[in-house]
């Protein structure tokens, strides 16, 4: 939990991406961003976006399972098309296993789950 605060502390406005799956992303998502580290992320308010990576398991499973852990803890709106998003300090980034053909995986699952493809940014490299 410290370097994870130490990267909100140093950063506190802008973008910031931390891997987030360390030891656990279950427990990063839902204990240390969603509970412990709450306020720092939330102040972040309009100046900046919290970036949580995944780096490991199933993508297009851990992509959904993240999001459901963060808007559990962060609360969502449902946008026009009828998607769920997070508040606009907190996003997921899948860099692990991207292709063409995980990105589409990955996007039909959310979509199953009502999940705004805004939320999300996918990398590769």
């Amino acid at each position: 939990v410290n370097a994870f605060r130490n990267m909100l502390e140093s950063f506190p406005t802008g973008l910031v991406a931390v891997v987030s799956d360390s030891f656990n992303i279950w427990e990063a998502c839902s204990k240390l961003w969603g509970k412990q580290l709450r306020e720092l992320v939330e102040q972040r308010g309009d100046k900046g976006t919290l970036v949580v990576r995944p780096d490991s398991g199933d993508p297009p499973e851990v992509v959904v399972k993240c999001l459901e852990l963060l808007g559990h803890a962060f609360g969502t709106t449902v946008n026009e098309k009828g998607f769920k998003m997070l508040p606009p300090y907190i996003r997921l980034i899948q860099g692990d296993g991207i292709d063409i053909l995980m990105l589409e995986r990955i996007l039909q699952h959310m979509h199953k789950f009502k999940w705004s493809a805004d939320n999300t940014a996918f990398g590769s490299g």
